[in-house]
């Protein structure tokens, strides 16, 4: 399985992004580790994990501590050795949702039609309000990760635009 893993972090002096590695990785914790190494005088630290364009895990440390994750889909904690690694502990649904909100469809232009297309196949998993102090609410977190033909990339894309990290994000692509 393949993956791409980039970490962001943003101290006084804004948003810097870094690939990292996760390869030999034996816990949670070791890669928690490893997202502290990129800074560890870092407010916010952020974890993009995207595997074969079918899955994302977000980690996140605030100032080195209090490890929170983020699954899209609980099925890639099957899939793969890292999957289960980074998701595998995670074992109720969702977190961060308000009562009975469900996950709402995300407009794609298309005037044609009303409804998008929403993959009832995904199983989002962990905590989805991770993100919610940076601009992206549990429901928008959810929504982007559910809607059917979104990639992963697409989804990180969409998150460090409105971090305002996109760019950073982008030349980690290129290279």
């Amino acid at each position: 399985m393949s993956y791409f893993a980039a970490a962001v972090v943003r101290d006084d002096s804004g948003w810097t992004a870094a690939e990292v590695s996760l390869r030999g990785a034996t816990d949670i914790d070791e890669v928690a580790d490893r997202l502290r190494d990129v800074d560890q005088e870092a407010d916010v630290s952020l974890l993009f994990v995207e595997a074969d364009d079918a899955y994302l895990v977000i980690l996140r440390l605030d100032e080195g501590e209090d490890l929170r994750v983020f699954g899209s889909d609980s099925a890639y904690a099957e899939e793969s050795h890292l999957g289960s690694l980074l998701v595998g502990d995670l074992k109720t649904s969702v977190t961060g949702l308000d009562g009975d909100d469900e996950p709402r469809p995300v407009s794609t232009g298309d005037e044609e039609s009303e409804q998008p297309v929403v993959d009832p196949e995904a199983d989002p998993v962990g905590d989805a309000d991770l993100l919610a102090d940076l601009g992206i609410s549990a429901q928008k977190l959810l929504t982007l990760c559910t809607h059917e033909g979104m990639m992963p990339a697409d989804v990180t894309a969409e998150i460090c635009q409105v971090l305002g990290c996109a760019d950073e994000v982008e030349e980690l692509r290129e290279v």
